[in-house]
């Protein structure tokens, strides 16, 4: 079984996160994703979000599957909310599932997280998933003039 790590953005090179961003695939379900990524625009990328870390002490992971980049994702914080991203290579796309309940697992044992927000355009329609782990529709979000549908998804007990 593949074995799936968490480590800092900053680990992995900017060649590879600049490529995985440049992938025509991911645009189909990120609206807010503009143009080609070359090294500094990665670069620019993984500063921003370890300053995240700085900040909020908690962002998003690089993803690694049995040691190898295969996407970026995590808690990135959007005013009150802790809100979940994730954002594979299409080589990774099966073990989004899985990654998303070992994060999740991350948020329960976290004190500073009562719930998870997912934010997802309306391009995605198959919401099976997020539905069987409890999350519900709060409604519509507009984010740099990009449609979002949130959801929240409580991880601590009442």
């Amino acid at each position: 079984m593949t074995k799936i790590t968490f480590s800092h953005l900053s680990t992995v090179p900017v060649d590879d996160i600049a490529a995985h961003m440049s992938d025509p695939i991911l645009a189909n379900h990120m609206p807010l994703l503009q143009g080609a990524w070359d090294a500094q625009r990665a670069a620019d990328f993984v500063a921003m979000k370890e300053a995240r870390w700085a900040q909020d002490g908690l962002g998003h992971w690089a993803i690694l599957a049995d040691g190898v980049y295969a996407g970026w994702g995590g808690f990135q914080r959007e005013g009150p909310d802790w809100d979940f991203g994730l954002v594979l290579k299409p080589s990774a796309f099966g073990l989004g599932a899985r990654i998303t309940q070992q994060a999740l697992e991350f948020a329960r044992g976290d004190a500073r997280i009562p719930s998870v927000t997912f934010l997802l355009p309306p391009s995605r329609t198959n919401l099976g998933a997020l539905t069987r782990m409890g999350a519900e529709f709060e409604g519509e979000k507009t984010f740099d003039g990009a449609l979002f549908r949130k959801y929240r998804l409580v991880t601590s007990a009442p």
